[in-house]
């Protein structure tokens, strides 16, 4: 069982194409501290492969990735 997170930054970025959620990501990593969580909420399927292929990259840390209805919602914490 996944321990509860406390998410300093939630970004809805529903209905955005890519690479829109990707770009509200970023913003949202830049404007948050080192160990915050970021929460995205993407309806675009390439964020599947795409949000975590760049966390690994920027060396942050994909918490999670919960599937709703509609949505994928990502847990990223910031790590530098």
């Amino acid at each position: 069982m996944m321990e509860e997170v406390q998410v300093a930054k939630a970004v809805d970025a529903r209905g955005s194409f890519c690479p829109g959620p990707l770009m509200a990501l970023l913003g949202a990593v830049r404007q948050q501290s080192v160990g915050d969580v970021i929460a995205l909420y993407s309806s675009d399927t390439g964020s599947r492969t795409e949000i975590p292929l760049w966390v690994q990259k920027a060396k942050h840390e994909l918490i999670a990735v919960r599937h709703h209805e509609g949505y994928d919602e990502f847990l990223v914490r910031k790590m530098r």
